[in-house]
């Protein structure tokens, strides 16, 4: 057993996301498991860019209302306790209502050996008319 000290909360990259969202870091996946697990806080109005998993994603919403949308899908509110499944390959966002603050625990697998760290890949970001499409 390790007791794994909490880490500085850290700012979600511009190029990354829009808005305000912090995250810490609970599970990095390191081998021989491969489960990553980031606990993401979004300020109203905050979102993801557009991104895909290679093996899919898990959120489970932890506090506040919150918005998720596949690519062509409808946009999804989403409250605590709701949990959502994005599987392999599938764009997607997720983010703030523009009236709320949100928070959940994002969990997703990483990949074995050399493709450490390529499991996510990021796109444009959302734009308001996206977001606002509800």
């Amino acid at each position: 057993m390790e007791l794994l000290p909490k880490t500085p909360s850290t700012r979600g990259p511009a190029e990354l996301f829009t808005g305000d969202v912090h995250f810490d870091v609970i599970a990095k996946g390191e081998a021989p498991s491969q489960l990553r697990v980031n606990l993401v806080r979004f300020a109203p109005g905050a979102r993801t860019a557009w991104h895909r998993h290679a093996n899919g994603q898990t959120l489970h919403v932890t506090d506040g209302v919150g918005l998720v949308q596949s690519r062509g899908g409808e946009v999804i509110v989403m409250k605590p306790g709701d949990t959502v499944y994005t599987p392999p390959g599938e764009w997607h966002w997720h983010g703030a209502t523009d009236q709320d603050f949100m928070c959940h625990l994002a969990m997703w697998e990483g990949l074995a050996g050399d493709q450490d760290g390529q499991e996510t890949e990021w796109a444009a970001h959302v734009t308001d008319a996206e977001y606002g499409a509800r």
